[in-house]
């Protein structure tokens, strides 16, 4: 059953234009406090050929979306080579719609920003099938077991394109360090030998710091506590579509419910370049603990 938050997560802004947006100190302190930044009016548009593209059947076996990297190489995809072209296209646009609205909005961030690849999720959310760890219907922070990131944030741009009027439901959690003081005390203590182990056997990409063994931890915690899931605070989200929103998926408490047809851009960037790095999960957890985790 949802329950309401204590005090809304979600900041509804008017923005209607990419090119119009502003820096805004109030909603850097709102973004790095773990809000979810809702741009009500902004949509991101497809052209009248680029509709075709809005079918699952693009989607290759076993692939959860479609993403173009760094090198503008498309991977999950399958099709026609005009559908294919078309669909980097379109990725390559989000990208740089992205990019406009985050240096506008977080200009300090501009010189440290990392981008991810670029995504295009065709599927809907309510037929896929995964495991409890997997299952982002549950509410979850973000991290992961095979990339350590060390601190590092993950924040991401979100647009809802589907065309049949569709939104993306979402339920978003209570605060991050409400979170973390309900998980921490029910966490084993991190063994190096364990982390370093884990790296060479290649399970991890990197050595797994205290941080990301933590982190890890809350996310498995979250969502393997079905009570938690039930009856935390929480409230519910419909991402209209022609909306987008953005948030640090490792400290907005989040789960996606359902919902077809979204874009989607990871950015990562370090917490020591935040506008208020105390407000980052980093920080919290080390506060918590009373000790430095990476």
């Amino acid at each position: 059953m949802e329950q309401s938050a204590t005090q809304t997560q979600i900041v509804r802004l008017p923005l209607s234009d990419w090119s119009q947006a502003r820096y805004d100190p109030q909603l850097i302190l709102d973004l790095e406090a773990g809000k979810v930044l809702y741009f009500s009016n902004l949509g991101f548009s497809l052209s009248t050929s680029e509709l075709r593209l809005l079918t699952p059947a693009l989607l290759a076996p076993k692939s959860r979306n479609i993403s173009l990297d760094n090198t503008n190489t498309l991977k999950g995809a399958l099709g026609h080579s005009d559908d294919i072209a078309m669909l980097q296209g379109l990725l390559q646009r989000y990208r740089s719609h992205t990019q406009q609205l985050l240096h506008a909005i977080l200009p300090g961030y501009a010189p440290h920003l990392r981008f991810a690849p670029t995504s295009f999720r065709p599927a809907q959310v309510e037929s896929r099938v995964q495991s409890w760890r997997a299952d982002d219907k549950r509410l979850h922070v973000d991290a992961f077991p095979s990339r350590p990131n060390r601190g590092e944030r993950i924040l991401r741009v979100f647009a809802n394109i589907n065309p049949a009027g569709q939104s993306r439901h979402w339920r978003v959690g209570e605060p991050f360090e409400a979170v973390a003081r309900r998980f921490l005390p029910t966490i084993k203590p991190y063994k190096l030998w364990q982390a370093k182990a884990l790296k060479a056997l290649h399970v991890t990409k990197s050595l797994r710091s205290e941080y990301d063994h933590l982190m890890l931890h809350i996310h498995d915690g979250m969502k393997a506590d079905l009570a938690y899931q039930e009856n935390c605070a929480q409230e519910a989200v419909h991402f209209m579509p022609n909306t987008v929103w953005v948030c640090f998926s490792d400290h907005t408490s989040h789960a996606a419910m359902s919902g077809q047809y979204m874009m989607e851009q990871t950015v990562h960037i370090a917490a020591d370049k935040l506008y208020h790095p105390q407000t980052s999960p980093l920080a919290t957890l080390q506060t918590l603990t009373g000790r430095r985790l990476i």
